[in-house]
């Protein structure tokens, strides 16, 4: 952790930075899996939004 001292004697606390990296970009069956779970949720917020109606 880095810290300094300013001029008052109050310290001032600086968390360390973590070393930068570069995302990999998604295989074809990641991009698959995402494109279901984004299904399924399409869905399902349908489904709510349907009941929502029905009930009121």
């Amino acid at each position: 952790m880095y810290t300094t001292v300013n001029e008052d004697g109050i310290l001032n606390n600086y968390a360390t930075e973590p070393e930068m990296y570069y995302a990999a970009y998604p295989s074809p069956e990641q991009q698959n899996r995402y494109a279901l779970a984004g299904a399924v949720a399409a869905l399902f917020v349908t489904a709510v939004i349907l009941v929502a109606f029905v009930v009121s």
